[in-house]
Parts: structure tokens; C-alpha cells; sequence
């Protein structure tokens, strides 16, 4: 077996080979999510109206998103929102959104 070579990680995010991983995504630890297994990424901007989910740190407000714990979240500007085919989507703010978006949308297709 290769390595696992990560394109992106800024602690939190990680995007490799496979898959995504979120770190601190559930209490006890990191949600890994297959590239084949995402059926779209969604820019959120988190400013306007969406400025007061820039103060959602871990978890879910509206039992539509659901967010990793990033507590550098209210400073960031953007969140990545992730479709998996579930009611629930994980919602990520990685350090460099486009980044991140750029390597989803290259995996994904």
C-alpha cells in the first residue's frame, strides 16, 4: 500500500487521495467522507445575514447543517457546505475555502 498523500490539511480539514476528513466533527473524533460519496459542495458565504452562523463553533442551529468545532470560525468569511445525499449537511470552514473548494470540485467530478 502508497501513502495517503494529503493535497490540503490545516489541522481541522484534510483532503487526500480518498476523501475528506473533518476533524472534531463528533465528540469523540473525525468524520472521513469518500469523494465518491459527495454529490456537490456549496459556497456559504458567512457574512450578511449569515454573519451570526459565523458564531456557530461546534454542531447544528437549524437541524440542516451541521458543523465541525472550529473555534477560528468567527473570523473566517466562508464555509464549504458538503452534499452527501442525507438530510444533514456537513458544513466545514476550512483555513483556505478555495482551496479546498478547488480540490472537492477536481475530486468530485
Amino acid at each position: 500500500m502508497g501513502m495517503n498523500t494529503a493535497a490540503y490539511d490545516d489541522g481541522g480539514i484534510r483532503c487526500d487521495d480518498q476523501g475528506l476528513t473533518i476533524r472534531r466533527y463528533y465528540l469523540w473524533g473525525a468524520k472521513r467522507i469518500r469523494y465518491t460519496s459527495i454529490r456537490g459542495v456549496e459556497t456559504l458565504p458567512l457574512t450578511g445575514l449569515n454573519r451570526v452562523r459565523k458564531w456557530r463553533i461546534w454542531g447544528s442551529g437549524d437541524f440542516v447543517h451541521w458543523w465541525n468545532l472550529d473555534r477560528k470560525r468567527p473570523k473566517k468569511n466562508v464555509a464549504l457546505v458538503i452534499d452527501v445525499g442525507r438530510r444533514v449537511y456537513p458544513t466545514i470552514t476550512p483555513d483556505a475555502p478555495t482551496t479546498v473548494a478547488r480540490i472537492l470540485a477536481e475530486k468530485i467530478k
